[in-house]
């Protein structure tokens, strides 16, 4: 709960204010009964009718007062807690922007979501609650308590036996309940990430008509969420039977001894009609404090999730680059033995080395899984190496600033995802780009034609995912988004197999003239997408199996040549196909 008072710093003054006012309009509450007892034994009997026309206005008064001020502060209570709580979802999400790949796997998306949604609307039902009935209940519970001992103590001290009952009560159950909150959002995250698994394949799970098996998942998790949720519910909800049971034995009691008390003449009416108005007031206080409490355990679950979030330390820092240079001759692009495990068991990439002179181009070919879009990623540094080094125009990637190293790239990743919104700011991706450099980047990616042919060119709309489009047409403008910003370096993870063969060579033909000077990898399954490329280098299961031009491969490595045999029909057929682009 530490990490929330920065955000409640800024409203502090506000919140002051709203705890004033709603401190007086709960002692109008309290000065209700009093008016009352006082009205009925010292005023009625006088039978005056001024004075009972006055006091029934006084009574008016304050329960204006305390309605209107009681609306004020809830009214601003709502805006403290809505304020805050933006302020949370906007850090939260902007910590969850710049958190590594490894981190992100390691807490989960349909986590890191929740966090966002879930646990932030219970920071928001924590903060409003506890501001309007953190002042409320307290003093109506202490200076209900203060006004019955000054009408008759005898009574007051049946009251006052029950509350620590009361407080031990309300200390074990809200001490069961934090865990058990905490659990239910475990329980949730699990939830979400099936349901967001679902939705994402949702054409594969009706192409293999899985939908009872899916159906079957989610009810299992589903459950879960029913069962902890439950647990926690039934857990929390004692407090309130056990409660009353405890404060109804205790007005039972008060009113047994009352009217002996005033049968004795040892009160009057009024005082016990107030005593029992008051006794109701504290029962509401206490029921509202058990609220505050569920309120509490849940907020405070979220409020340590959140926390773990925002604490988490950056692990991709930059670092201090070492003083000794580059050997060998300089290069744009250098990968030097560089080694990389995701879950730190068993090497991903294993000593892999290559160089690029900038404007050259690199093929990566290999099977599923064999670390092409590994290498893309050590190379953006969305992941750091564990042995080796790669570099940049000669400077290690740690050591350049993300916000510098990021801008040097282009890139189209192997799942990459267009958003609902125009073409055109799908291209531009918020860079302020040109209308020139939009162009030039489509007609490039040979997407130009296709966007022409729609009614609104630039400006059509596409819906999420780009699910209006063929897969081809989303490649190419994926590729268009890339090209936009002329970057530096160019990455194309498997960026081509939606396109047809003369697509394909269109592109690879336009990408030679238009942005010749850009250092560009290329990540394929098919060879005649790489054959043309400066270097080519073939993995297997995270190991080099070769490196060198089409024709080297062709030669020196039987698995480059297995590939192009099963794929273009032979050697010869490769070989003359090297020069066409």
């Amino acid at each position: 709960m530490k990490r929330l008072f920065p955000y409640l710093r800024p409203y502090l003054p506000r919140m002051s204010l709203g705890l004033a006012i709603k401190f007086a309009g709960t002692v109008m509450d309290l000065f209700l009964p009093w008016i009352l007892s006082y009205l009925i034994d010292e005023v009625v009997p006088l039978r005056e009718e001024g004075k009972i026309l006055f006091w029934g206005g006084v009574m008016i008064l304050c329960a204006v007062a305390a309605v209107v001020t009681n609306i004020a502060a809830n009214r601003m209570a709502s805006w403290v807690a809505q304020h805050t709580t933006q302020a949370i979802r906007h850090d939260l999400f902007r910590k969850i922007s710049y958190l590594s790949c490894s981190q992100v796997d390691g807490y989960t998306i349909p986590s890191l979501e929740a966090r966002l949604t879930t646990d932030t609307y219970n920071i928001h039902q924590f903060i409003g609650r506890m501001q309007r009935l953190g002042v409320r209940a307290p003093i109506l519970l202490l200076g209900g308590i203060l006004v019955t001992l000054a009408l008759d103590w005898a009574l007051a001290l049946v009251l006052i036996a029950t509350l620590p009952l009361l407080g031990l009560l309300v200390y074990l159950i809200s001490r069961k309940g934090v865990p058990m909150y905490t659990q239910l959002q475990k329980q949730v995250d699990a939830m979400v990430r099936t349901v967001r698994e679902n939705i994402s394949g949702v054409r594969v799970v009706k192409a293999l008509s899985k939908e009872e098996y899916e159906r079957e998942r989610f009810h299992q998790v589903n459950g879960q969420v029913v069962r902890w949720e439950k647990k926690a519910g039934v857990t929390m909800g004692l407090t309130n039977p056990i409660m009353n049971l405890l404060l109804n034995t205790g007005l039972t009691i008060v009113v047994l001894v009352g009217a002996w008390r005033v049968n004795a003449g040892l009160m009057q009416t009024g005082a016990i009609l107030a005593f029992l108005t008051y006794f109701t007031i504290i029962l509401n206080a206490m029921l509202s404090v058990t609220r505050m409490f569920v309120m509490y355990s849940k907020g405070s679950a979220s409020a340590q999730r959140i926390a773990e979030i925002l604490d988490t330390p950056e692990d991709l820092a930059e670092r201090p680059a070492p003083e000794k240079a580059e050997s060998g001759e300089p290069c744009h692009v250098s990968f030097d033995h560089v080694s990389f495990s995701y879950q730190k068991n068993g090497y991903n990439l294993e000593d892999i080395s290559f160089r690029l002179k900038k404007g050259e181009t690199l093929g990566i070919i290999g099977a599923t899984g064999a670390g092409k879009t590994t290498i893309a990623s050590l190379l953006q540094r969305l992941y750091d190496a564990d042995e080796g080094e790669i570099r940049i125009g000669g400077r290690p990637v740690y050591a350049i600033p993300a916000e510098e190293l990021h801008r040097k790239f282009g890139v189209t990743f192997q799942n990459d995802i267009l958003f609902a919104d125009t073409i055109r700011e799908n291209i531009d991706f918020g860079r302020g780009l040109t209308d020139e450099q939009v162009e030039k980047a489509a007609r490039c990616a040979q997407a130009l034609g296709f966007i022409q042919e729609l009614g609104d060119g630039f400006q059509h709309r596409l819906t999420s995912r780009g699910t209006n489009l063929s897969g081809g047409q989303k490649q190419r403008l994926l590729v268009a988004r890339a090209l936009a910003g002329e970057p530096e370096i160019l990455i194309l993870d498997d960026s081509s197999s939606a396109l047809d063969y003369r697509t394909d060579s269109l592109l690879r033909k336009a990408l030679a003239e238009e942005y010749g000077g850009i250092t560009t990898i290329i990540i394929a399954q098919r060879i005649s997408s790489i054959l043309h490329c400066d270097h080519i280098l073939v993995l297997e299961e995270g190991r080099e199996l070769g490196y060198g031009t089409h024709q080297q491969l062709l030669e020196t490595c039987q698995v480059y040549r297995e590939i192009s045999h099963s794929q273009m029909g032979g050697d010869q057929y490769g070989q003359g196909t090297q020069s066409n682009p």
